[in-house]
């Protein structure tokens, strides 16, 4: 969770891709695909989580791969959870605590890091990359995700796509993909970081992107030109009409009822 705005910036959703392109714009996904020199790329959004698990319980996915989050807990309807992780052909789970709710229907269970240990960077709600280092050295056989990601790429024949050595070559063609075929139409563009040098990296101070040529300082605010990331460039606003509840409380059913999120639950 203190990395959501990281997360999307890779395209950590069901409907993104990497660098703030989306599958919805079809020359943003052909870029993406021509930067990737990945022909055969998906063209329309994937399953939400919820959708997912549905399609699993329906046999429409044999292969799930669970990392950094525990659905038998943090999803609703944990019952159909459980129905689709008996009936999945394949569960791998990624985490750092060997018993779980979920780790209970892995066939496959591997030792991840936790957030303490991990080595990349992550980016806040104001837009600031941070660079993070993990507080110890990996314990036992733990692995960070990325590693574990290209190894099994790399055994399904995909070495030459999947050959990162480090977090820090995956941050370079992270930032080169910003700044492909951008020229100021996505507000996401750290192409300043493309070529930027391992030493570089390992003292990268907290930086607010966007981090171009002509920004290489970083952003602290945007849209001071007046200029935004619509048809026209211009702000939008979008009128709503209030709804209220369909069905609202009353002497009979006092009651109010949702199924909320409390701290430690949430992600577990």
């Amino acid at each position: 969770q203190p990395n959501a705005m990281g997360r999307r910036e890779v395209g950590g959703l069901a409907n993104q891709l990497a660098a703030h392109m989306d599958f919805a714009t079809r020359m943003q996904s052909n870029w993406s695909s021509a930067f990737g020199q990945a022909p055969n790329m998906a063209q329309e959004n994937g399953l939400k989580a919820i959708d997912m698990f549905q399609a699993v319980e329906q046999g429409k996915i044999k292969v799930l791969w669970i990392m950094s989050t525990n659905p038998m807990v943090s999803l609703p309807d944990t019952e159909q959870v459980r129905r689709a992780l008996e009936k999945c052909e394949l569960v791998i789970v990624s985490d750092c605590k060997q018993s779980t709710d979920t780790t209970a229907y892995a066939d496959v269970l591997l030792p991840a890091l936790p957030w303490s240990e991990k080595d990349g960077t992550v980016t806040n709600s104001e837009r600031r990359i941070s660079r993070q280092r993990g507080l110890l050295p990996a314990r036992g056989e733990a692995k960070a995700d990325w590693w574990a990601i290209c190894q099994v790429a790399g055994a399904m024949g995909y070495q030459s796509a999947f050959s990162y050595r480090s977090v820090h070559d995956i941050f370079r063609e992270h930032a080169a993909l910003s700044g492909f075929e951008n020229h100021g139409k996505r507000d996401l563009d750290i192409s300043l970081f493309s070529n930027i040098s391992e030493q570089a990296y390992q003292d990268l101070l907290p930086i607010q992107w966007p981090v171009t040529k002509e920004s290489p300082n970083g952003t602290a605010r945007m849209f001071t030109d007046g200029r935004f990331f619509t048809a026209d460039r211009k702000a939008n606003f979008i009128p709503i009409d209030v709804k209220e509840p369909q069905i609202a409380p009353d002497e009979d059913w006092p009651f109010v009822l949702n199924t909320g999120r409390v701290r430690d639950q949430w992600h577990t």
